[in-house]
């Protein structure tokens, strides 16, 4: 399949890769612009200044995030697999994206190669319940850690596997569910507590 057939046919494209690591990928079809909408609406990403997408396959919630965007933030794509890597890089060419081949339990040294401290969010469509042992707790662990005070983690997947790992890690996760796609996505809001600041001799939680 050449770089104009792959970007001519997304979706077919995308349906291949599933077959080839199905657990890597965790479903045979990208997400639906409705679960896309409910995840990502809610945040204000006009201040966003340095996002993570993790696992971003053909680019669906990669155009919805630059969409969003403002001209000034940075968007950083990392993915496990060079073929999605390079079918970003021949479809999307926006200088606000750096398409990373690697794992998200590396993106704090990801970060760091591209001279950037923390992320503001970070999204993950990651199917966290058929990673090999040991490696979403990785995953979880770096994230938290890459996202700044105030942060969040914001996370979908098609069932609650997640939401322990969430709570373990963020100070609050907010829960929902789309039921208009198939199959119903599970969206979560895990966010990190903002940095405490001192005012008149007494330590308070930035808003």
């Amino acid at each position: 399949m050449t770089a104009a057939e792959r970007i001519a046919s997304p979706g077919l494209f995308f349906a291949k890769q599933f077959l080839r690591h199905p657990r890597m990928i965790g479903s045979a079809i990208p997400t639906s612009s409705i679960a896309i909408r409910a995840l990502l609406d809610p945040v204000d990403w006009a201040s966003a200044r340095v996002v993570v997408e993790y696992g971003p396959g053909t680019g669906v919630f990669t155009r919805a995030l630059l969409a969003r965007l403002s001209p000034h933030a940075r968007l950083i794509a990392i993915d496990t697999n060079p073929v999605f890597v390079n079918y970003l890089r021949d479809s999307l060419k926006d200088e606000r994206l750096t398409c990373v081949e690697g794992s998200a339990a590396d993106v704090g040294n990801i970060l760091m190669d591209l001279g950037l401290e923390a992320a503001d969010y970070i999204v993950s469509g990651l199917p966290f319940s058929t990673l090999p042992d040991g490696v979403g707790d990785e995953i979880m662990d770096a994230t938290q850690r890459a996202i700044a005070p105030g942060g969040a983690f914001l996370v979908y997947q098609y069932s609650n596997f997640v939401l322990p790992y969430l709570k373990a890690r963020f100070s609050r996760v907010d829960v929902d569910r789309v039921w208009r796609c198939i199959p119903p996505a599970q969206l979560f809001w895990a966010r990190k507590e903002a940095a405490a600041v001192s005012v008149c001799g007494e330590s308070l939680a930035a808003e």
